[in-house]
């Protein structure tokens, strides 16, 4: 796999970023029902409980590759734990206009400022709920781009209505750096009015559906550490069940001069490895094992997957790095990441 990968990303890197995605997740679904790909069965040492959920795998798939929830039993088959799709808003919205994302190889890493492109809630749902795969679905949420930031928190409630019973997780986005203002929500009060408005909808679907469905939030990497102070007692303040760290960044540190390194948006890859796995470490630092860590930004290697856990985390996610490394990184970091660990820390 490896070597087909590199004979293959030269001539995927040719194509336009975004006609190489969907042309990529395309030939994907094909090799899944032609049987040429296939998940690998679970090793027994592989698997975590977090959240309640028990994980396949400690790898799992960042949201933003399958914004519709089109192509999740073919990715499942590349050996995640779980699967992010999303981001999905309540309504259909086409997005920034193109080009919205930018390789810059030299760097490994990734611009985009896709703007939270996708057909809508109810169009993922259908999808979610025709899926196969027998792993943890997570179901990242956003406010659509015209719903004015004094009334996200509808479009957010709105979401977490409509994914409710189909998600084993649902993330709320308010870390994007591409939705105008959203960053905002990031902030002590308005932080607080969101996550109290969540919670308080998650305690009356699971009466009414007689199911936990855990809430996490998405951060980015540019909060500092005051402002990971403030987000670490909101979170444990209103019981919210997990945090992922981090989204793209706003720096553009390890890309300067380089070719897209000034384009607009959220950087990923490569670049942001060292910056990602600090949030982790302050993160734990808070929160202890008060609620669990899942980590995302920079993981191109089972190494830097490793560090992430060594970090703080209980599981990582991947997404630039599966575009640079393959479908190989995956099993990588599940042969190759100490897991016990996380087992023993899940014990409880």
């Amino acid at each position: 796999m490896p070597g087909l990968y590199s004979l293959l990303r030269p001539l995927v890197f040719c194509l336009d970023p975004e006609q190489a995605h969907t042309l990529t997740l395309n030939g994907l679904d094909l090799a899944h029902k032609l049987r040429l790909i296939r998940a690998p069965a679970p090793r027994s040492h592989s698997g975590v409980k977090v959240m309640g959920l028990d994980f396949p795998a400690v790898v799992g798939l960042a949201a933003g590759l399958d914004k519709n929830g089109d192509h999740i039993d073919a990715l499942a088959a590349l050996g995640f734990g779980f699967i992010e799709v999303g981001t999905v808003t309540p309504r259909p919205q086409p997005g920034n206009p193109r080009p919205r994302m930018f390789r810059i190889p030299q760097a490994e890493a990734i611009i985009n400022r896709m703007g939270f492109n996708n057909l809508g809630v109810d169009h993922l749902v259908q999808r979610v709920k025709q899926a196969r795969f027998d792993g943890i679905i997570g179901i990242n949420i956003g406010k659509n781009f015209d719903t004015p930031i004094e009334k996200a928190v509808d479009d957010y409630v709105l979401g977490l209505q409509k994914v409710y019973v189909h998600a084993d997780y649902v993330t709320v986005n308010i870390s994007s750096p591409n939705t105008a203002n959203l960053r905002e929500l990031q902030n002590k009060d308005q932080l607080g009015g969101l996550l109290s408005a969540l919670k308080q909808e998650q305690q009356r679907l699971q009466r009414h559906h007689d199911k936990y469905v855990p809430l996490v939030l998405k951060i980015a990497p540019d909060v500092d550490d005051a402002g990971l102070k403030v987000i670490a007692e909101t979170l444990i303040a209103y019981g919210i069940d997990g945090v992922i760290a981090t989204n793209t960044t706003l720096s553009r540190q390890g890309v300067e001069g380089l070719p897209h390194g000034d384009e607009q948006g959220g950087l990923s890859g490569a670049p942001l490895t060292q910056a990602s796995t600090q949030v982790v470490k302050t993160l734990y630092r808070l929160l202890g094992d008060k609620l669990p860590i899942i980590a995302a930004g920079g993981i191109l290697s089972a190494e830097d997957a490793q560090a992430k856990l060594d970090a703080g985390a209980r599981l990582v996610q991947v997404y630039s790095g599966l575009i640079y490394r393959g479908p190989h990184l995956v099993r990588d970091i599940i042969e190759s990441c100490h897991i016990g660990l996380a087992l023993d820390a899940a014990g409880q």
